[in-house]
């Protein structure tokens, strides 16, 4: 387990509050265990928040949208970063998911069946 500092859960809690509408969207394809495995919102995953976690596979999703177009080298790093400690990372963007939420969440689930090997 990498040497990662305490969890921010007030932030996540503030960024679960403060959902974007690609998150909503997808949320009813994730929760409650839709896709057969577990996923949380806005999760602490060391210094940054994952904006959908699976901790089971160490699954991270990430939708992107105007926030990362800013800063992508922002992005890469911290994608190696989580790599680096065993985490998956997929990226979909915001305007995939409310044009196709229902594609993304297939998307998701192949990733979760290949995983699970």
């Amino acid at each position: 387990m990498p040497n990662w500092k305490e969890r921010n859960t007030k932030r996540a809690k503030e960024l679960r509050n403060q959902a974007t509408p690609a998150e909503r969207a997808l949320w009813p394809y994730l929760a409650r265990s839709a896709l057969g495995v577990k996923f949380s919102r806005q999760m602490p995953v060391g210094p940054w928040f994952a904006d959908f976690l699976c901790r089971e596979l160490k699954l991270v999703i990430e939708l992107d949208g105007h926030s990362h177009d800013i800063a992508p080298q922002r992005d890469m790093a911290r994608d190696a970063a989580l790599q680096d400690n065993g985490y998956t990372v997929l990226h979909f963007t915001n305007a995939d998911v409310l044009q196709n939420a229902e594609g993304v969440a297939v998307s998701i689930r192949e990733k979760v069946t290949e995983l699970r090997g």
